[in-house]
């Protein structure tokens, strides 16, 4: 794996000319408007990357973009890879490894969720401060490359909480309500029954989806703070759970995309 990253990064490097990004961001469904705001220095088709797997979902376009956001440089994934189009763990979270090695000091995350919360609204924009892993499997399963991390990380700080406080202090000065909470992650592709739903309410979640806990497992084991935002696009609330679809999804995530870029946006500008 290591001389795989390694050749991948050197390609990118080469491509780049050593551009050398700051921070990495993964932009989840629907959430891929951030794009427009980063002035594009480079955008590389993932079919063009060595070793990268290739997105198979719709609203995911599948470009590394390399640019400037907020006066940073930055490299952001348009378009993630997800458990249930056949990845194994270890290949979905592979461009963190390549983003690491490119020079990344944090990592941004965003995704669409389903909320568990009853306080919780279609639209409600949650920060998220820690995650539960229901994959049945994980990223670091196997043997440790010592160069990449330790081979038991410690997972009490998941979620940087500077970067949580921070992203709460630009949401209130300019009028945007955030919640805060647990993001489960699930394999799907099929979208929670009524039972499960309340299952991971039960055990402490306020949000569930298919994302995210992959990648922020093997940032943290390189020692990468990171910020995620999730952004609930249906319920799963006893009473309110009504049959959703893939465009529906997508559709309230592009309606909110503009409070949760703003916030994105001054984030990193504030580091």
């Amino acid at each position: 794996m290591l001389e795989t990253i390694k050749t991948t990064t050197e390609h990118l490097n080469s491509v780049t000319n050593n551009f050398a990004p700051d921070l990495g961001i993964i932009l989840g469904t629907g959430l891929g408007g951030l794009v427009d705001e980063i002035k594009i220095v480079h955008a590389i088709d993932y079919p063009d990357i060595p070793n990268f797997p290739v997105s198979t979902v719709e609203g995911h376009s599948g470009r590394l973009i390399f640019g400037h956001l907020g006066g940073k440089k930055v490299v952001a994934m348009q378009g993630r890879f997800h458990f249930y189009e056949g990845y194994t763990m270890q290949e979905l979270t592979f461009p963190v490894r390549v983003m690491k090695y490119l020079g990344i000091k944090h990592l941004f995350l965003s995704n669409a969720s389903g909320g568990v919360n009853p306080d919780f609204e279609i639209g409600t924009i949650m920060i998220q401060n820690d995650h539960i892993n229901l994959f049945g499997t994980n990223p670091l399963i196997g043997s440790n490359i010592d160069e990449l991390g330790p081979r038991f990380p410690d997972m009490s700080d998941a979620y940087d909480r500077s970067l949580v406080d921070k992203a709460k202090a630009i949401a209130a000065a300019n009028n945007i309500k955030v919640e805060e909470g647990v993001y489960a992650g699930l394999t799907g592709p099929t979208l929670e029954t009524p039972a499960e739903y309340m299952y991971v309410r039960i055990i402490g979640a306020d949000a569930v989806g298919m994302s995210t806990v992959p990648e922020v497992i093997v940032a943290r084991h390189m020692g990468i703070p990171c910020f995620a935002v999730s952004i609930v696009t249906d319920l799963g609330v006893p009473g309110k759970i009504e049959k959703v679809t893939h465009e529906d999804v997508q559709r309230v995530a592009e309606g909110v995309q503009p409070h949760m870029t703003l916030i994105m946006k001054e984030l990193i500008g504030s580091l």
